[in-house]
């Protein structure tokens, strides 16, 4: 961990982890490297799709892309000051469609190649619902990576309620994780779960409060320094508002 100019700890993220494929430890890197890709290559997807290239040709460029990127350690000479992790990935997915898919889309697939373990036929089906008849092949994939982001740190939250066997109290509360979002009202949840309303009112402000720590924390994995992270949560709102 290393400290931040407000004397506080940051925990090393997935980004700076990435970093180490310059490293002795390749293995290590490798499986860092891989790990955020992994959780976001549905964005990418989608933007290919949006770009205009059929089904097939996203697929095959998608997985291409990825691989290459995790083959050719092609962070090793990144600095890891003011960088974001989607930034890089949209700017090398560009570079990689204009200067290497022709070449690379001639040859075939698996020569040699490492394959990413990537759930293509759930990312055309979420694609195919997407109504992004006003959306720049940008501005999806901004969109998405925002999503994805979000549905990590719900998935996250609700495991760590099944860990303390209140996974059912996590379903009925999630509604109340927005704000803004109106759910039953407080007695209604009371009366259902045997509680007091004060009671309800309380877990769900500890419910918010531990989603925006996952939150924070999951925005950090992607950016390169803890002062990066109110800038990046302000852009995330941002996008979810439009």
């Amino acid at each position: 961990m290393k400290a931040d100019s407000g004397g506080q700890k940051f925990q090393t993220t997935h980004w700076t982890s990435i970093l180490q494929v310059a490293g002795p430890d390749s293995n290590a890197a490798s499986d860092a490297f891989a790990r955020i890709y992994l959780d976001y290559w549905y964005p990418l997807y989608a933007y290919v799709r949006r770009r205009g290239l059929s089904r097939s040709e996203a697929e095959d460029l998608t997985q291409d892309f990825l691989t290459r990127l995790l083959e050719k350690r092609a962070l090793a000479t990144l600095k890891p000051e003011g960088g974001r992790f989607r930034s890089f990935l949209l700017r090398s997915l560009d570079n990689f469609l204009a200067n290497e898919w022709d070449r690379t889309h001639a040859q075939k697939r698996g020569s040699g190649a490492r394959a990413l373990s990537l759930n293509l036929e759930e990312g055309e089906s979420r694609f195919a619902l997407e109504h992004c008849e006003h959306e720049t092949p940008e501005s999806l994939f901004e969109k998405r990576w925002v999503f994805t982001l979000l549905e990590h740190v719900r998935e996250r939250l609700r495991h760590e309620y099944a860990q303390a066997h209140k996974a059912d109290l996590f379903d009925e509360l999630r509604v109340y994780l927005q704000s803004d979002r109106a759910g039953p009202p407080y007695a209604e949840v009371a009366s259902r779960r045997g509680m007091s309303e004060g009671a309800v009112k309380v877990a769900v402000h500890r419910l918010r409060h531990q989603y925006g720590e996952l939150l924070r924390h999951e925005i950090s994995r992607t950016v390169s320094s803890a002062a990066e992270v109110d800038e990046e949560l302000r852009a995330l709102i941002a996008v979810v508002g439009r």
